[in-house]
């Protein structure tokens, strides 16, 4: 008997705090997902790292070898120097791409992915003033790119998602379940198709060292707004026509990332994701919900009633014939 009151007891409280529950349960499983990433990408990576260590160390005692009249410090002084302007994508080898980083091309590529938030990383202001203007510009300009998008995407949604599985439920009488399911696996792969899938393709053609899963990689990199900066199209020893590249490059990635908020949007509206949300988020007292509504009836109804007053108001005033008098007098209750 008292087992199973204890058990009966545990079960309510457990309902209880259901969501509390599933919230722990959210962030315990993110932190052991971010500690299963951090342990392949050491387990994978870290043996070539250390492969990539021991070939440089031997290459530079080779090169010190041969040339006895450069001392350590005098190489290691200039090698510091010529990575320090590599990371401001200035290159001293005699094949890197000759063209500016900051012409008006290269200057509309760089803007977009400082307003995308994608970030490569490659080109970075070089003066204090650029610098400066970055920051103020990605403050103004970062949300209302986030206003812009959030704009186009509600705009496109109604005509790729919601119209059409309306349309199917309505006309066919298909299920608005099934369809909305259906829809969204279509729609997403028809976008991973037209936005990764032949985009990687093309680059692994334009670009000489890339190769498909390089090329796929970049696509997915850029769209995902993570722009880790290995891979930048564009920057290859005498590209042809590099300016119109650059602004073709620009216009894919306004345009999948576009179309990435539009498959994430329709995914997020199915039924059955919005019900597993739900079940993360803290839910709102009967109280809490009452008393708003009440509020938002008084309100409703305060506004109506002086909506009224103000045309009664405005009517007598427009009207020239009759007089303050007459008013009043029709105001006041006539007598029995």
């Amino acid at each position: 008997m008292l087992q199973s009151l204890a058990g009966s007891s545990c079960v309510r409280l457990v309902e209880r705090h259901r969501s509390a529950w599933c919230f722990g349960f959210l962030v315990l499983g993110y932190l052991l997902y971010l500690v299963f990433g951090a342990v392949v990408f050491s387990s994978v990576e870290l043996p070539y790292e250390d492969l990539l260590r021991q070939e440089l160390r031997k290459l530079k005692r080779r090169f010190l070898e041969e040339h006895e009249c450069l001392s350590e410090p005098q190489l290691e002084q200039f090698l510091g120097r010529v990575l320090e302007a590599s990371n401001y994508g200035v290159s001293v080898l005699s094949n890197a791409s000759g063209n500016w980083n900051w012409d008006f091309t290269s200057a509309l590529f760089f803007a977009s992915t400082v307003l995308s938030t994608t970030g490569y990383g490659h080109t970075v202001p070089l003066s204090d003033g650029g610098k400066a203007f970055c920051i103020v510009y990605s403050v103004i300009g970062i949300p209302f790119t986030l206003l812009f998008l959030t704009a186009v995407v509600q705009r496109v949604t109604i005509h790729v998602t919601r119209r059409p599985v309306l349309y199917f439920h309505i006309r066919w009488g298909f299920s608005k379940q099934l369809v909305a399911i259906v829809h969204a696996v279509l729609l997403g792969f028809v976008t991973v198709s037209c936005f990764f899938f032949i985009p990687a393709a093309v680059f692994s053609i334009l670009e000489d060292d890339w190769n498909f899963l390089e090329s796929f990689y970049f696509c997915f990199i850029s769209l995902s707004t993570i722009g880790l900066g290995d891979y930048v199209p564009g920057e290859g020893y005498n590209q042809k026509f590099r300016e119109l590249y650059k602004i073709g490059i620009t216009c894919y990635l306004l345009l999948g990332l576009i179309a990435m908020l539009v498959v994430l949007e329709t995914f997020c509206e199915l039924h059955e994701l919005k019900k597993f949300r739900k079940m993360f988020y803290v839910k709102k007292d009967k109280d809490e919900d009452q008393v708003h509504i009440i509020e938002h009836d008084q309100l409703s109804f305060s506004s109506i009633t002086d909506q009224a007053a103000g045309m009664k108001d405005d009517q007598k005033q427009n009207e020239p014939f009759v007089t303050p008098q007459s008013s009043a007098q029709s105001d006041s209750p006539t007598s029995p």
